[in-house]
């Protein structure tokens, strides 16, 4: 039986770290792993979609994963992307994260050709039942084109046992709400973590679990802050925090996607790794560096140009 306690707090979607030919970069990704455990992060989601999953080959996304793995150590949960549009290839990642030993896999609705409820149920219920790693849904209809129901959820929740949590990144606080309303009473213990960053103090109100904020990669203080202030109940220091982060989640805007925007935060609050991405994505520019500069200085986060 999974112990779903540990699936509370603050779990950054950690960035895969390249050379600039695309491979992997173990010296600069095991850094990064190092200062998120030293900066007190709860959990860590590897391959989401800060990892730059969707443009890697299927090789390479094992390798990403089991480097991960292995240099985590168990130091803290791991959550492991699995996604795919293809059904059959969702349960071959997940069969290897199952030999990884990872804590719980991650699993977005297929993208590209839109389904029906009934296909979409079909697909989650043949990964879960498919694997022994636990699943947890990640609902973001702004990259799938769809929104996994909170009927469907529901439903899924009910009858598939290891279906045991849910990424809501929905810009709407009222769907985690409904999430909360609807599968707690079936699933009590069922985890709920807000995909945006700015959503998790509301989360955490309304009895969810945590978050998966990417700036927790280059500002660990202010969303961890706010999950330890939330256990302490210092609300005015949780409060404060929120409005720091509010201010800092501008960041989201400055490019699409948002992947050279944190690893270029990453470097510029001290980590020096390298801040190169995979095609057909290209590293920040100079112009939007600056920008990026005026958003933690507004935002009151530490940081050097360079």
């Amino acid at each position: 039986m999974t112990d779903l306690n540990k699936f509370r707090g603050v779990f950054p979607p950690v960035p895969t770290i390249f050379h600039a030919d695309g491979r992997l970069d173990t010296v600069g990704m095991g850094a990064l792993i190092d200062k998120l455990v030293n900066d007190g992060v709860d959990g860590m989601l590897i391959l989401g979609s800060g990892g730059e999953f969707c443009h890697m080959p299927k090789a390479q996304r094992f390798e990403v994963a089991e480097f991960a793995v292995k240099h985590i150590a168990g130091r803290v949960p791991v959550l492991l992307g699995i996604s795919s549009p293809s059904t059959q290839e969702v349960i071959e990642f997940g069969l290897h994260a199952d030999k990884l030993g990872v804590d719980a896999v991650l699993v977005l609705n297929p993208y590209y050709a839109l389904l029906n409820d009934e296909y979409m149920y079909n697909h989650f219920r043949t990964v879960a039942e498919s694997i022994r790693s636990p699943v947890i849904l990640y609902n973001f209809p702004a990259l799938t084109g769809q929104d996994i129901s909170v009927n469907l959820i529901a439903r899924l929740v009910k009858e598939v046992s290891n279906i045991i949590g849910i990424k809501d990144t929905v810009d709407n606080i009222s769907h985690v709400r409904e999430v909360i309303n609807q599968v707690r009473p079936i699933r009590p213990n069922f985890v709920v973590f807000s995909g945006y960053d700015e959503y998790m103090m509301d989360t955490l109100i309304m009895g969810g679990n945590g978050a998966i904020p990417a700036t927790s990669n280059f500002a660990a203080q202010i969303t961890c802050g706010i999950y330890r202030a939330f256990k302490a109940k210092d609300y005015e220091t949780m409060f404060e925090l929120q409005r720091q982060l509010s201010r800092l989640s501008t960041v989201y805007s400055l490019e699409t996607p948002f992947f050279g925007v944190i690893k270029q935060a990453i470097k510029l609050c001290g980590l020096n790794i390298s801040t190169d991405v995979l095609a057909p994505v290209q590293k920040l520019s100079e112009e939007k560096k600056q920008q990026l500069i005026k958003v933690l200085t507004f935002s009151g986060v530490a940081h050097q140009d360079r």
